[in-house]
């Protein structure tokens, strides 16, 4: 499975991508230059239970440590992984 980072003007989505078919989608906003948002966390019902939303988590956290920058996590599904995984807190603003 492929995840990239599509950036767009004020934001952007990590996309994972598994033979040309979106697996899913987790939306970001940045709010400044030393924060971004993630807003929203949405998996295609034919990749559930696979862990894709937790492995477009943990591409936007190294995006995050590359670009020094902290994340809140607003969508609910993020807000719970960070509750539950201290190697990702390091770049949750708080």
């Amino acid at each position: 499975m492929i995840v990239r980072n599509i950036k767009e003007n004020k934001g952007g989505f990590f996309m994972a991508d598994e033979d040309g078919e979106e697996a899913g989608r987790m939306t970001y906003t940045f709010a400044g230059k030393e924060k971004l948002i993630i807003d929203h966390t949405e998996v295609n019902p034919d990749f559930k239970g696979m862990g894709v939303g937790k492995l477009m988590l943990m591409n936007l956290v190294d995006y995050a440590r590359e670009a020094k920058i902290k994340v809140i996590p607003l969508c609910p599904f993020a807000k719970s992984v960070f509750s539950k995984e201290d190697i990702i807190k390091d770049v949750l603003y708080v």
